[in-house]
């Protein structure tokens, strides 16, 4: 059982024995239990972001696997380009990273987790699909020159 389930649960025997909420010991219960309720979903939020986490450092050590593969194997010089799908930029020797990048933006208010493209992020803002508050996207003209796109 998930600590989300379990919050129910209490919640529900207390709704179940109809607890009197005007006298102040219920009333504390039942604050104690909707606190428990509020917690339980939070941390399952954290555990959704830290598996998501999880999962990209994964993706970053197995590219990081095949380069240095790839630096360690002088024979093989064209599988790099062919595993890798980045260009480098003859002008000032930095990674194009292509249209294909994705970022993930977080939502302060409700923690709703938002895939963007680098053009969806020049537009400056969009809004939250699940609570609909407004994510900005601000940049300075040095900020977009320390940027992979």
């Amino acid at each position: 059982m998930t600590l989300a389930e379990k919050a129910a649960y209490l919640k529900g025997l207390m709704d179940g024995i109809k607890l009197d909420t005007e006298k102040d010991e219920n009333r504390l219960l039942k604050a104690v239990v909707d606190l428990l309720q509020d917690m339980a979903v939070s941390i399952d939020d954290l555990e959704d972001n830290a598996i998501a986490v999880s999962d990209e450092l994964d993706e970053i050590e197995e590219n990081l696997d095949a380069i240095d593969e790839y630096l360690m194997d002088e024979d093989e010089d064209d599988d790099f380009d062919d595993e890798f799908d980045y260009d480098l930029d003859d002008e000032n020797d930095e990674y194009d990273f292509g249209e294909d990048a994705v970022y993930e933006v977080t939502c302060p208010k409700c923690g709703e987790v938002h895939q963007f493209s680098e053009k969806e992020l020049l537009e400056g803002s969009k809004p939250c699909s699940k609570c609909g508050e407004l994510l900005e996207f601000e940049f300075d003209e040095d900020d977009s020159e320390e940027m992979p796109f």
